[in-house]
Order: structure tokens, then sequence, then C-alpha cells
């Protein structure tokens, strides 16, 4: 069932898992595993039965799913090799906690409980090795990114006009920075075992023995739904679909053929990659090669440019890096200033999100534009107060929001134009919103960019809020004002930075009731020093008060950053529009102070 090249990779994830245990103590370990093979879309265990055995990932690729009785099962994890699973079933009588199932073909080995108890007798260390890692994951289990790394990528050309060699060579470049990355081809399976792509047995073999040598594998499918092409498809951890961004959307042959109605059906991912040249201008309709297919994530990419393919080889790799901006009024242009600093620190971002004033600030970096234009873009399109549009008449919010959907307006259209569409951007963006009709949590990743934006930053009370499909949105700072725990959900996402714009210095009041409007109005007339009654401005309060659920979550958030930034800001009004160039210097002097910390400058070595 298994050869030398299997022997090999077991040794040395084994090393790698229990490296603590000395060469005579692993051999043991190992005369105790049993070689298991699952086919794709085969369970391993189901959540709630008995446990009695543990597995070691030695190739392939599964899927946790967790649910409760009633409800559809979400997945929580994608296991690739290497990672254990089931391991406290060695030490509990409790149930399976989720259900494992594969993605695609998989080879594991098994430990079960009467040979670890027997191992555990003669060697304690291999019980205390397990449980170290047993420690070490549910320690950094809020952390962990729940996709492993794909070692077997499928490039599927589903238009014409794709140079499938050319985009094999400059991704597998870029993918050697992180490991032994190798590109297989019809001709090399030839070469290697014969004219047998029909055979699967054999040619899935010779690819595990690949496999083994590799930490990343690219499988050349052909342009059509040959018996090689069904074989790349089932051999996949995921599955990039290659396209010509100027072409039809139309469904490929190999698409209906060998995704959908492929024997076994296996739940690999597929990966939607639209290909553009090198000076074209942002993408446009998106939406439509989207509507088509089941995509899991999708990326826009200029192969002759050598920084699009880095970022598509570190989101593969799951290195990607993702930035997350918290909203705060005016206070988000010292955004910008953190964007400086990291780009003269030589930090690429791979993908953006954000909340409110946050989620404008993503946007722009989402635009991929460089940095000089993006500055004076926001300048410009903030130049004119865009909260200064008081109703006469306000039944539904303070502000018209006129002013702040015509400063929208200017800085899409000088970055990505008119009538954008979230999935159109260079970079992978979200945004969060409140969903009022829905009393929920509204993430957007899909949709037109202005609405969506407009939506996030509808402060209740101040700005109108945003109708989206039947649905009334508003600002999204009520649920989640520093999303970092999206980003780090997010397919592909290694390292996390986070920039915060939260005030921590509370201030107590020396009076016991707040005075009537008079007594205000009077005290406002005062120079501010001699002011009695230090109480926000109407606008002030519906801003803050807004964001207080957010700011309760704002220790969690915290701690999922890998990088943390949070600029002093506490001279800066929510509404200090006029402000802009002092605040961008304020988030840069912050940044720059946080990224000279020698623990930031390791985190973020390339």
């Amino acid at each position: 069932m298994t050869g030398g090249y299997h022997d090999r990779l077991l040794g040395e994830l084994l090393a790698r898992a229990f490296g603590e245990l000395d060469a005579a103590t692993l051999g043991l370990l190992r005369e105790q595993l049993a070689w298991v093979e699952v086919a794709g879309g085969q369970t391993l265990m189901r959540q709630g039965e008995a446990g009695d055995s543990m597995y070691l990932s030695v190739s392939g690729r599964l899927r946790a799913y967790v649910g409760q009785d009633g409800e559809a099962p979400r997945m929580v994890r994608e296991l690739g090799r290497g990672q254990v699973i089931g391991e406290m079933s060695l030490y509990t009588d409790a149930p399976r906690s989720a259900t494992v199932v594969a993605i695609r073909d998989s080879l594991l080995v098994r430990l079960d409980k009467a040979q670890f108890l027997h191992l555990v007798e003669r060697h304690a260390g291999i019980g205390i090795a397990l449980t170290r890692q047993i420690v070490h994951r549910l320690q950094t289990e809020h952390v962990a990114a729940p996709f492993a790394a794909p070692v077997v990528q499928t490039l599927l050309p589903i238009t014409a006009g794709v140079d499938l060699a050319g985009f094999a060579r400059g991704l597998s470049a870029q993918l050697g920075r992180f490991g032994r990355a190798c590109v297989v081809d019809a001709a090399a399976v030839r070469a290697a075992v014969g004219d047998g792509g029909d055979h699967y047995r054999e040619v899935s073999l010779w690819l595990d023995e690949v496999e083994s040598a590799h930490d990343f594998v690219l499988l050349l499918a052909d342009d059509a739904p040959t018996p090689w092409t069904r074989c790349c498809c089932r051999h996949a951890d995921e599955v990039l679909l290659l396209a010509d961004a100027n072409s039809a959307p139309a469904v490929h042959a190999s698409e209906t053929q060998c995704l959908v109605e492929r024997p076994p059906r296996t739940e690999a991912a597929e990966i939607l990659v639209l290909l553009h040249t090198t000076d074209a201008p942002a993408p446009r309709g998106t939406a439509a090669w989207l509507a088509r297919r089941p995509v899991a994530e999708h990326f826009h990419v200029r192969p002759s440019q050598a920084g699009d393919m880095a970022r598509l080889a570190r989101l593969q790799a799951r290195r990607g890096v993702g930035l997350v901006l918290a909203g705060g009024g005016a206070r988000g242009f010292s955004h910008l200033g953190l964007l400086r600093a990291l780009q003269q620190h030589g930090v690429e971002i791979d993908c953006v999100g954000g909340t409110s004033m946050g989620s404008v600030m993503a946007a722009l970096v989402a635009c991929d534009q460089p940095l000089q234009r993006v500055m004076d873009v926001s300048r410009d399109a903030f130049r004119r107060n865009p909260t200064g549009d008081f109703n006469l008449l306000p039944l539904i919010s303070l502000i018209r929001g006129r002013r702040l959907r015509a400063s929208l307006d200017r800085a899409l259209g000088a970055l990505v134009g008119a009538r954008a569409g979230i999935e159109d951007l260079w970079k992978p963006f979200y945004c969060i919103a409140t969903n009022y009709s829905q009393a929920s949590e509204a993430l957007l990743t899909r949709g037109p960019l202005e609405q969506a934006l407009r939506a996030s930053t509808a402060i209740p009370g101040a700005l109108p809020p945003v109708v989206v499909d039947g649905d009334l949105l508003c600002d999204g700072g009520s649920f989640n004002n520093f999303p970092v725990d999206v980003m780090r959900a997010r397919r592909g996402i290694g390292l996390v930075i986070g920039a915060d714009l939260s005030l921590h210095k509370a201030r107590k009041l020396d009076f016991d009731e707040v005075p009537g409007s008079w007594a205000l109005l009077r005290d406002r007339l005062r120079p501010r020093g001699r002011r009695r009654y230090r109480l926000p401005a109407l606008s002030a309060y519906l801003l803050n008060v807004t964001i207080l659920y957010s700011s309760s979550r704002r220790r969690a958030a915290q701690a999922a950053c890998d990088v943390y930034f949070n600029p002093p800001l506490e001279r800066v009004g929510l509404l200090a529009w006029q402000r802009f160039d002092a605040i961008v210097e304020q988030g840069h002097v912050h940044a720059e102070e946080v990224l000279a910390r020698p623990e930031v400058q390791a985190l973020l070595k390339p």
C-alpha cells in the first residue's frame, strides 16, 4: 500500500511532531502505527461517535466539520500533511468532537488507544510528548489558520489564451521562497510511468512519491476534460481555475466534467484566478464570473507583475499578510500614516478589511494604487467636511449623508472608476456593517463597493441607513468595529496586522447631573479652558455610543493580532476632517515606534 517515499516522509513528520523523543523511542512509536487510506469524499470519523485512536496525516487533505442537532455542519478547519487528528481520544473517553472527511485521496497512520497505553507504560516520554502537542494546539487554537497550506494545487485553464506553463513557472518560483516546489504536467507523467494517464492507481502512486519530496506540487491540467485533467482534479488539495479576464465567463467543459461530475465526489476548494495584462485598468465584471461557479475565493493577477505573483504565492502558502483597520471617524486618516510606514519597511499587504471609516481606508488600500496617489485622492475627497450637511427635518438621521456619498464617489472614481464592485478590487477586501433588519453582523464581500462603504459608515441616528437586498444596514461598529476575527478566519492569511482607534483614557465627571440645554449652551459659549461641563457634543456622543459593544470585544481582537497598532489620538475629534495631514503624520509616527521593536521586526521579516 505504501512505498519507501511514504516511510521517509512519515519519519520526517514524526520527528517534527515529537522532536524531543530519541531515535529509538520514535522507532518504537513507529512500529505501533497502522497505515490507513481514505478515498476522497470518505468520512474518517463522525462527531459524537466513540473515539479510540488518533491519526497523523501523511499525505492528502481532510476537512473537519462540527454541528448541533438540526443545524447544518460548519467547516472549522482543513487538515494537511503532518497534522495530528483525534489525539484527545487517547486520554479521555469523550466522543469525537468533529466529523472529519477526506477532501481528496489521503494517506494517514493510526495509533490505537491500546497500543498507546502500552507504549506509555514502557516509555512515559511518548505520553509527555503527545500531551505537549495537545497543550500547544489548545493554546494556539484561537490564532491558528483554519486552512492548512495546500501541497498539491491543480492549475486548470478554463478559457483560451492562458499561458499555463509560464504562469506555473512564475508561481513555482514564488512558492519556492517557502519550500520545495515543482511543476508536473502530462509529459512528466508519461516519462515516469508511460502513457498511463487513464490508469489512476499507477499515476497516483507516482504523484504520491513526488508529493512526499516537495512542499508544493503544481499539476498542470490539460485544456480539456481528459483523463489526465480528471486525475489532476481528483488529486488536488485546491484547484486554481485560470481564466483570461477579457474572455466570456462561460463555464468550461473541464469544470463540469472534472469538478461537478467528478467520481468520486471530492471537496477540494476551487479558487478563481482572473489573469490581466500588465497595463490593465481596475478589474470589471468579476461578479459574472463568480455567479457561474461556487468558488471559495478569487484573485486578480497580472502574471507579468512580480508583486501580483508573489501575493498569490503568499496566500496559497498561507503566508499572506492581512491588515485590519478599525473605525473612528476622522481618526481613520491615521491608517494612511500606518500604510506609509509599512511600505517604507517593505511590508506587503495581501488582504485588507475594516469597519466604518476603517472600511473606507481599507478599500483605498485594496485599489493597489501608488501610496502618494492614494494620499492625494483621500485629501481631495475629504477636503470638505463630509458630515456637515445637517438635516433640517431629521426624521431618520441628523446628517443627510450626501457629502459623504460625494466624497466616496470622488475617491473611488479616481482610483477604481465608477460603479466598481467589491469583487473588482485588486486585493481581497471585506467590510463590516450592521444588519438592522436581522439584528446581526453583516460581512460584505461582494456587491457594489460604494454602497457597502456607505452601509459600513452609516452611524445610527447620525447618517441615513442603506438598503441592501431588502435589509436595512448601518454602521458596522455596533457589532464589530475592529474585525480581526474575520481576517483571522480568511483563507491564505498567516499574519494579521491590526490598527485600533479605541481610546482608553477614562475621564470622571465632577458634577452629579447633566444640565439642561440652556445651561449647556451658556457653558459652550465660554472659552474652552473655562467650561464647567465637559460633555461630548451630540454628534460625538452618537458616534461613540454605537461602538460600545465593539469596545467590549477589544481585548480579544487585540490578542488575535500578530502586530497591533493603537495610535494616541485622544486629542483628535471624530469629526476633525480638516486635520488630514496632521492625523496622517500621527499615525505614521506611532507606526514607526511599533515597527522599531525587535519582536515586531522579527515577525515582519520577509
